[in-house]
């Protein structure tokens, strides 16, 4: 197996000790990050205000192809970036029904996010949601469908949930089944550079939301949408950065008969944003590139160290995470870059391993392991050793 821990020598080296096998929370940044964060501060001192000319003339662009590229998109304007998800998931609500309650589509492993956002809605009265339970897991795709038999503004579900892993590969079955009239939209972060992801044959239907938090390895400040050619061409959440391209006559007098907005993805961007999250994003990449790392290699990579993984937790018979306590088995490939152990020990299990130098991620009952691209074998060998020594000690 091919080691890329050369290209992340700065995180590495930050504390050489450390193992940190939860990239699915926070993703080590590759070196040549650290340049380009280094160029938008160069860029604000040389540029100022017209550095945008450079943000949109050409970052912009090159990222947008970054992202078609991976999702197989075929059209690059039909991406929009901004500093969150949420903002953007938020844009799209705002397009629903607004003199009734919009009725919604989900299930109940979506992020706290979206989460929270449509709970408060149901609170206010403002939302009708219904949530399919994401277990079983062998008969999701089945139930979901099913219910999408109903009357739905919103159709909203991960390709993969955080909280157990699970992947939903092929998206068109969900897209297909959805009411004519309702939105679909993907939340694809668990997914983006992580696993193999077409969307050619639904792009004209769905919005797909990711960023580079995560797999894409960038950093915070760096999501984006994809949104359907034409759909929505004036959502109500709206910020002056959605008409930057005509804001001289957008602003002529103060006399607006109607408030412009931009023919592609950029109708549904906000406002003033941080643009050095897309610096780091184009630099990552482009080194992906130059490297011929695609994202069917990293997914390959990820599923063979997580088998090494569990073959040698499986050496250890007083150790308290086991293969039996999987949400996803390590024998579906419907799964992403991380491994999720049911366990009410978890919160323990992840305090132990901290106290080792082992990063992983807790939530609840289940202890979430990740793996990513700077990892190799060694570092699997050297995780379990330090799990069954920090259990040994510990009794």
């Amino acid at each position: 197996m091919k080691s890329y821990k050369a290209h992340f020598q700065k995180f590495i080296g930050a504390d050489p000790k450390r193992l940190h096998f939860a990239a699915h929370s926070h993703h080590y940044w590759p070196d040549v990050s650290e340049a380009a964060h280094a160029r938008a501060w160069s860029d604000a001192a040389t540029l100022v205000d017209d550095k945008w000319d450079r943000v949109f003339g050409k970052l912009w662009p090159r990222a947008q192809r970054h992202v078609a590229r991976a999702l197989r998109l075929p059209d690059p304007s039909t991406i929009a970036f901004a500093p969150n998800t949420h903002e953007l998931v938020m844009r799209v609500v705002s397009c629903l029904p607004r003199d009734r309650p919009i009725r919604v589509l989900t299930t109940d492993g979506e992020f706290h996010s979206f989460a929270r956002q449509m709970s408060r809605l149901e609170e206010g009265g403002l939302a009708e949601v219904v949530r399919v339970p994401e277990r079983p897991l062998a008969t999701f795709l089945e139930r979901f469908r099913e219910a999408e038999r109903g009357h739905f503004d919103l159709v909203y579900v991960s390709q993969v949930f955080f909280d157990s892993g699970y992947a939903v590969r092929d998206l068109e079955p969900i897209v297909s089944a959805a009411p004519s009239g309702a939105v679909v939209m993907i939340d694809g972060y668990h997914a983006f550079w992580a696993i193999d992801v077409d969307l050619s044959p639904i792009a004209s239907r769905a919005f797909y939301v990711a960023g580079g938090y995560k797999y894409a390895m960038s950093g915070e400040g760096c999501c984006f949408l994809h949104a359907p050619p034409g759909a929505f061409p004036r959502p109500v959440d709206t910020g002056w950065f959605a008409a930057f391209f005509a804001l001289s006559s957008a602003q002529g007098g103060g006399q607006i008969r109607q408030v412009p907005y931009a023919a592609d993805a950029s109708r549904f961007l906000g406002a003033t944003f941080d643009p050095s999250a897309l610096h780091r994003f184009d630099a990552v990449m482009a080194w992906l590139e130059r490297e011929g790392v695609t994202p069917s290699e990293i997914d390959e990579r990820a599923k063979s160290l997580q088998a090494l993984f569990v073959r040698e937790l499986e050496k250890h018979s007083d150790l308290p995470i086991r293969e039996a306590q999987l949400v996803v088995p390590i024998a579906d490939r419907n799964r992403g870059q991380f491994l999720v152990f049911e366990t009410e020990r978890a919160v323990e299990i992840h305090a132990r391993l901290v106290s080792r130098g082992v990063m992983t991620d807790v939530r609840g009952d289940r202890l979430r392991v990740g793996f990513a691209i700077y990892h190799d074998e060694s570092d699997v060998l050297e995780c379990v050793r330090r799990i069954a020594e920090a259990w040994e000690m510990l009794g």
